[in-house]
């Protein structure tokens, strides 16, 4: 009985996420303005990632989380296109590397 109701929920959650995903996915690039926004605002490398570090030494190293998000692949995807839209249009995207 568990195990139905857990399958149900997973599926019941699942069609949310891929509806979000399509949508991601959907975004065509066609505006600088945009493309300039995404670049700006969808990190090149994962923000979380850290090393802690005490008198010299590395103590602790925090993983990047970022793959945790059900979005990740979409939104650097979609980093990816507004960065290419830009180079093809001729615009200085090394500060966005």
């Amino acid at each position: 009985m568990y195990l139905k109701s857990a399958a149900r929920l997973g599926n019941w959650l699942q069609t949310p996420l891929e509806l979000i995903r399509a949508a991601i996915d959907a975004v065509e690039v066609r505006d600088p303005r945009l493309a300039h926004f995404l670049c700006r605002r969808i990190p090149a490398r994962c923000p979380f990632e850290r090393d802690i570090i005490l008198f010299g030494y590395r103590v602790m190293h925090i993983p990047a989380l970022c793959k945790l998000n059900p979005f990740y692949e979409q939104l650097v995807r979609l980093r990816l296109r507004a960065l290419s839209f830009l180079a093809e249009r001729g615009d200085d995207i090394s500060h966005y590397l």
